[in-house]
């Protein structure tokens, strides 16, 4: 089983990957419609608005948040101040 390298989750079924392309290394949910994997803004975006939804934060918070867990994944290394 994979996991996503843009938001963690597990992908378990062919469902869980983008267009169906088992090949790829992150899920449905960090692609754009045609496949590709979003860009950094667009998944801490997307994660927050997911944090807001699930868990009730204000905005600010969920920001940050998004933007702590996105900074142990491998596809935002590169983005993290650690």
């Amino acid at each position: 089983m994979k996991q996503c390298i843009a938001c963690g989750m597990p992908m378990k079924k062919i469902d869980d990957y983008p267009l169906g392309d088992t090949t790829k290394d992150y899920c449905k949910f960090c692609a754009r419609p045609d496949g590709s994997m979003q860009n950094y803004d667009e998944k801490l975006s997307s994660m927050t608005q997911f944090i807001i939804r699930t868990q009730g934060l204000n905005p600010g918070v969920a920001q940050k948040s998004a933007a702590f867990m996105m900074s142990k994944l491998p596809a935002w290394k590169s983005n993290s101040d650690d």
